[in-house]
C-alpha cells in the first residue's frame, strides 16, 4: 500500500482516500489532525458483524467493550483496552459506520511513545475529502475490497509532507 496523491495505491488499483484534516507530517504528535508519514505495518483487522460478514479469516468482532486507549499518560496508551477504562479512549464500537470496518497500523505500537500519537487506522470515510484525525478513510465498499486482501504485515507507505499533493485536504 502507498499514499498517493491521487489515493492509496494498492493491488494495482488506486482508491480514493480521505487523510488527517492537517495533513501528512514527519513529527506526528497525540491530537494534531495528521497522518504520520514512515512505513507502517498492518496489525490487525476488526469489524462489527452485526453489520458486516467477517471480511478475512484472520478479522476479530468488535464488541461493546472494545476500545482504543488514547491517554498518553496510562500503560494501555494506544492499544486496544476493554471497558471500563478510567482513562480516555475511543469507543471502537460506534453508532456511525466509521469503525464498522478497522485496520490497525503499527504506527507508535508496540511501545508507545506518549504523546506521539494513537489510533492511526485504515477505516471508512464519513464523506469524500473530509479530512480525519490521522487515520486514512475509504469508501465502504473500498475498504472492504482492501480488508479481503490486505494480511497482518502489510506495508503501509506513507511518503513525507513535502511530496507535492500532500497539503491539508480541500
Amino acid at each position: 500500500m502507498v499514499l498517493t496523491p491521487h489515493g492509496l495505491r494498492f493491488l494495482g488499483r488506486v482508491f480514493p482516500c480521505s487523510i488527517g484534516k492537517t495533513g501528512v507530517t514527519a513529527a506526528k504528535r497525540e491530537g494534531d489532525g495528521a497522518t504520520p508519514a514512515g512505513v507502517h505495518r498492518i496489525t490487525g483487522l476488526w469489524y462489527r458483524a452485526d453489520r458486516l460478514p467477517r471480511p478475512a479469516s484472520w478479522a476479530r468482532s468488535i464488541g461493546p467493550g472494545d476500545l482504543w486507549c488514547d491517554d498518553s499518560a496510562h500503560p494501555a496508551y494506544n492499544h486496544h483496552a476493554r471497558a471500563p477504562l478510567p482513562a480516555s479512549h475511543e469507543r471502537m464500537r460506534r453508532p456511525d459506520p466509521l469503525y464498522d470496518l478497522v485496520l490497525t497500523t503499527d504506527w507508535n505500537w508496540p511501545d508507545a511513545a506518549p504523546g506521539a500519537g494513537s489510533a492511526i487506522f485504515l477505516h471508512q470515510w464519513r464523506r469524500p475529502r473530509f479530512g480525519t484525525e490521522g487515520c486514512i478513510a475509504f469508501a465502504r465498499r473500498d475498504l472492504i475490497w482492501i480488508a479481503r486482501r490486505a494480511r497482518p504485515g502489510t506495508r503501509l507507505i506513507v511518503p513525507g509532507p513535502s511530496l507535492p499533493g500532500y497539503s491539508v485536504p480541500a
